[in-house]
């Protein structure tokens, strides 16, 4: 107002508020982004994050489960609290890592976002582990090609008719060498990652499988650095051999029993510099559906309560504490396509 349409520059127009608010809007494919249940956060805003945790799990099979197995009134009651519980401690974000065809449920996933405050990521992608129980019957006979078409709709479009989209993708294989079903999910996963730049996390366990993953994936055409090697387990010198690919080497299977064990690989790695490759979590949860009051549940509280006292203990710094819990999962969890 008070200037005419020819003195009021463009260099000026760009810096109004206004102006402002409407380019924001559009999105820029240079900027990296996650996806959680809630919308597209920036990386920066994941916060303390734990990388693999279970909301609910059914472990019926892929046959016969059904989102009517399962309440969600009552799985809020159960799970809320835990979640509070982290979001006290600090955290801001959770990775859940439940698959489709194991209990994967967005709508679920949103309500306890809402109600937490957490932020949560879901996922595509088919699970193969526990000899294929839980795949549906069409990851037999589809090709990588089609059962990647499938992954990338559900990042393109939503998932199951909601607005969500999956901010990573959860896979799985049996821990020795991978059967050719195995390879062609992780095939399968490779392209996906090349058409929307998910990050894949593949359960995993043994360095055998691992190797053959990342192999699969680097001649597709993918870095190691898209893949996060779920359930990491081995020697001291697998962990290294495994690491110095560029993977994320995901400690998830942190509890009150193992801190000790946990704190000193976590130490052999800080020595070896791998230290801005690791990912850790619990892998805890889960309601059950099928079992009375959705069964035993495990907290997501070890690593804060036990596991950073000994970390400190043993000399890691505060820089380090958020090298696991803010800067590795940010990164790890940037949705970019990385390239071999």
């Amino acid at each position: 107002m008070g200037r005419s349409s020819s003195n009021y520059s463009r260099r000026e127009f760009i810096k109004s508020s206004a102006a402002t608010v409407l380019l924001s809007n559009i999105p820029s494919f240079s900027e990296t982004y996650i996806n959680t249940v809630q919308g597209r956060i920036k990386p920066s805003g994941l916060g303390k994050t734990l990388i693999h945790e279970h909301v609910l799990v059914d472990f019926i099979g892929a046959d016969k489960i059904s989102s009517d197995r399962w309440e969600h009134g009552q799985v809020i009651k159960k799970v809320l609290p835990y979640l509070i519980e982290i979001k006290e401690r600090g955290f801001q974000s959770i990775v859940e890592c439940t698959p489709a065809f194991l209990g994967r449920d967005v709508r679920l996933l949103q309500k306890l976002s809402e109600l937490s405050g957490l932020q949560i990521l879901t996922n595509t992608g088919y699970y193969g582990a526990s000899d294929n129980k839980y795949l549906p019957q069409w990851a037999f006979t589809e090709t990588a090609e089609q059962l990647s078409a499938r992954w990338t709709s559900e990042f393109e479009n939503g998932i199951e008719g909601t607005n969500v989209k999956p901010g990573f993708i959860k896979t799985g294989v049996n821990s020795g060498a991978l059967s050719e079903l195995h390879q062609k999910l992780i095939k399968a996963a490779a392209l996906t990652h090349l058409k929307t730049g998910l990050t894949i996390c593949s359960h995993t366990g043994p360095a055998l499988p691992a190797a053959q993953e990342i192999e699969i994936l680097q001649n597709a055409g993918v870095s190691p650095a898209a893949f996060v090697w779920v359930h990491a387990n081995g020697s001291y010198e697998e962990m290294e051999r495994i690491g110095k690919t560029g993977c994320w080497i995901s400690l998830d299977g942190i509890n009150d029993e193992n801190i000790d064990k946990m704190a000193a690989l976590l130490d052999h790695l800080k020595a070896k510099r791998l230290l801005n490759q690791v990912l850790i979590s619990h892998d805890a949860g889960w309601y059950q559906p099928g079992e009375p009051d959705g069964g035993k549940f495990r907290g997501y509280t070890s690593i804060s309560d036990k596991l950073i006292p000994a970390l400190k203990q043993s000399g890691f710094t505060e820089k380090d504490i958020n090298q696991l819990l803010i800067t590795n999962p940010a990164n790890a969890f940037a949705i970019k396509i990385r390239k071999h």
